[in-house]
């Protein structure tokens, strides 16, 4: 039994030490505290720590953040099965191997699920230090090709069916963040009709949305596991995803990918700006491809994702300046040119959406 003067319970956060290593002994097996425990990046505000038992056999407990939470908000029993259901399914997510509800071993519920040795990527330095340019074609195919994997399974015959609601994803969508921008403006101190303009842009031009699948909501590189053969190897942080169109998934990944050398130029920091990466335009064809969706209104998609990047960013920023968040150490002004750089790109986006279009 650990010690109350054990100095591992002054290190993490959230967990009584003691009754979750019991727990974990009894409920996961060939597991043997006492366990090391180490913080994991990632997982927004989640609390996410790596485990090491005595044996060395490693996994991962995951839990929502200490404090009062919003009604549904970090629903670890979601997130579990979400995860179990995926990983049934042949997904590449890691395995779900336990979760607790039992008030009396955490104040809050949290899962165990397998370690995956990978590691993730943010910007383009990480890309050149990480991955050589001859593989970087490997990566990128394989992001786009476990992206349509994901949209191959049909949420209804893996009991994902009752998710969330399943039609109208772009609608709700936009109703979500089209309040938080017209909430937050006053805070903010910042309004631009642009935001106004396109919102109503796509609710008069929304396309038909043909499917229903698992949207990730978050499906990047820095939410990939990536291998040392350049492969993705699991996809993380499954917190914000629900049911809805797929084609949202593939605008957010394509809205942040370079088509010429001006868009790297534009964003020389980009995770896809490294080189070696092929074009936009050839990851698109490549997921419809596999998937045999028809991509034809994908820049719509990309101009609402950049649409809603610069809601989000301003519902960040009107919270810095209501005090709401510390913003010691957080450049104010480049998070404001931030809101425009993302309003820009949709813009941009939807014009030349419908020059293609006339």
């Amino acid at each position: 039994m650990i010690g109350n003067n054990d100095s591992r319970l002054k290190k993490v956060a959230g967990f009584d030490i003691p009754c979750v290593e019991g727990w974990i002994k009894e409920n996961i097996g060939n597991l043997v505290p006492p366990f090391e425990w180490f913080p994991l990046d990632g997982g927004h505000s989640n609390l996410t720590y790596r485990l090491k038992d005595i044996h060395g056999r490693q996994v991962v407990i995951r839990r929502p953040p200490v404090g009062e939470l919003l009604p549904g908000a970090h629903d670890m029993r979601r997130e579990w099965k979400l995860i179990s259901s995926l990983s049934r399914a042949g997904f590449k997510v890691p395995r779900a191997l336990g979760y607790c509800d039992n008030t009396n071993i955490s104040d809050a519920s949290f899962y165990i699920m397998s370690l995956i040795e990978g590691y993730t990527l943010h910007n383009s330095k990480q890309v050149i230090e990480r991955v050589s340019e001859g593989k970087r074609v490997v990566l990128a195919h394989s992001l786009i090709d476990t992206l349509a994997n994901l949209h191959a399974i049909i949420p209804d015959e893996v009991e994902l069916g009752d998710l969330g609601k399943k039609d109208n994803y772009l609608g709700r969508q936009l109703k979500t963040w089209y309040r938080s921008w017209v909430s937050s403006a006053q805070s903010a101190q910042y309004d631009d009709t642009r935001a106004h303009e396109l919102q109503q842009y796509f609710l008069n031009h929304m396309p038909k949305q043909n499917f229903v699948r698992v949207v990730h909501g978050d499906y990047g590189l820095h939410n990939c596991l990536i291998g040392s053969d350049a492969r993705i190897l699991g996809v993380i942080d499954w917190e914000i995803a629900t049911l809805g169109d797929p084609l949202a998934d593939l605008g957010y990944i394509l809205k942040s990918w370079p088509e010429t050398k001006e868009d790297i130029s534009a964003n020389p920091d980009g995770v896809f700006s490294a080189g070696g990466f092929p074009c936009r335009s050839e990851m698109a064809k490549r997921y419809s491809d596999h998937t045999g969706f028809n991509i034809s209104e994908i820049d719509i998609y990309i101009g609402f994702n950049w649409w809603k990047s610069a809601a989000i960013l301003h519902g960040v920023y009107a919270r810095y300046l209501e005090g709401k968040k510390n913003s010691k150490g957080v450049d104010l002004e480049n998070l404001r040119r931030r809101i425009g750089s993302a309003l820009d790109a949709a813009e941009q986006t939807i014009n030349e959406y419908k020059r293609k279009c006339t």
